[in-house]
């Protein structure tokens, strides 16, 4: 569904518009500029020797969500219990998982943030339009980290040096768009409250 920039700054043209709701939120943001001879391939951040067991939880939980589906049937209480257990060990992972690798302070940054893509200040000022970029976010609270390839479409460089930098995803499994979708509605669900 197309909307209008959340922020209710200033009213959109309907040339405007976009194909998703954008949020502006704080978050831990990882970039590395791809060459012309790098493989558009989004887990370059592999930087773990843990990867093969990360793909093995990935299977599990899968595994776990395909066999509750079955289990619905026949004992809800059962399903809820197992469902809530396992919301709990995927925290519990997300945690294990920032703690080994933190972000520091400078990997946080306000950016606008939508399951189209994202805009945030490079302190760079050599990024061009057209580049491709591979991205990792963190999105507090839940810690969820989504990463995919983007691709630079336009940029608003600042007279003090740096760029603010506008990305459209080129790349974005599934999962990792339904993690930014899942987060921008809890984020407005949030201001929303604070209202």
């Amino acid at each position: 569904m197309p909307s209008q920039d959340t922020t209710g700054s200033v009213p959109r043209s309907p040339q405007d518009r976009r194909e998703f709701f954008r949020i502006q939120d704080r978050i831990g943001l990882e970039v590395r500029r791809l060459g012309d001879n790098d493989q558009a391939d989004p887990d370059l951040f592999k930087d773990t020797p843990l990867d093969s067991l990360k793909a093995e939880y990935r299977r599990l939980d899968q595994d776990i969500k395909t066999q509750l589906a079955n289990l619905s049937e026949r004992d809800r209480l059962l399903t809820g219990l197992i469902t809530t257990l396992n919301s709990k060990l995927d925290t519990l992972a997300r945690i294990i998982a920032f703690e080994q690798n933190p972000l520091q302070p400078d990997d946080w940054q306000d950016v606008t943030l939508s399951e189209g893509g994202l805009a945030f200040f490079s302190r760079s000022s050599a990024w061009q339009s057209g580049d491709l970029m591979a991205v990792r976010m963190t999105l507090p609270p839940e810690l969820y980290q989504p990463q995919g390839i983007a691709r630079v479409i336009d940029l608003d460089r600042t007279t003090a040096g740096g760029a603010w930098v506008q990305a459209a995803f080129t790349e974005l499994n599934e999962s990792d768009r339904q993690q930014i979708a899942r987060h921008v509605m809890r984020w407005q669900i949030r201001q929303k409250q604070n209202r």
